[in-house]
């Protein structure tokens, strides 16, 4: 797919480079950026349908979750909600996949940034068990509908209006924390919303 969808985008480029009428490169223009989606959806499929393995170090997890949270700060000033994070104040260490978990992390949040729109609150925790470590990333927004908690990991599905989201954030995001041997899970947060509970093996775990 990805050939005939390159030779579209190109070609829609080329055209636009000579088109001085604003309705047809308006026109182009949304060719080319449906193209793009096309691509970064077969994209997605694919990453989920055959994953590279993971590439482990040794992480230490708080500074992994504060960095991404500290980049996501200004997404919810603009929404002017609150991003609050409560981590530890030693180290969390986990052997992981840090680009994988980086990812896992940043989409839960966006996710939840998503869901509470204007004048929310979401909330990122992280702690240390027995032999795991637990991140949850809980949000004060409108929750998810129990009939909806089996499907939301399921590729292309998407409670969010028609044509905005890809429906493939939380599917990469379960496949990557099960290829760590970890869980995934959603649940009605306390007080209403949605919490999002993510579960790993410690550096110590077999």
């Amino acid at each position: 797919m990805n050939n005939p969808l390159a030779v579209i985008s190109g070609r829609a480029q080329l055209l636009l480079r000579g088109e001085t009428d604003p309705q047809r490169r308006a026109d182009l223009a949304l060719i080319k950026a449906q193209a793009t989606r096309v691509h970064e959806m077969t994209a997605d499929l694919m990453l989920f349908a055959r994953p590279p393995a993971p590439v482990k170090c040794d992480v230490d997890l708080v500074q992994l979750v504060r960095s991404t949270v500290d980049k996501l700060r200004d997404a919810a000033n603009e929404k002017r909600s609150q991003l609050v994070a409560k981590l530890p104040d030693v180290p969390v260490p986990a052997h992981v996949d840090e680009a994988q978990i980086t990812v896992v992390v940043r989409a839960l949040v966006e996710n939840a940034l998503n869901a509470v729109g204007d004048r929310g609150r979401v909330t990122v925790e992280l702690d240390s068990l027995e032999n795991q470590v637990r991140l949850i990333v809980r949000d004060n927004g409108p929750g998810i509908a129990p009939e909806e908690r089996g499907l939301i990991f399921d590729p292309y599905y998407s409670g969010r209006q028609a044509g905005r989201g890809l429906g493939m954030g939380l599917p990469k995001c379960w496949r990557f924390i099960q290829l760590h041997g970890g869980q995934l899970t959603v649940q009605e947060a306390a007080g209403g919303g949605a919490e999002f509970v993510v579960t790993l093996p410690t550096a110590d775990s077999p």
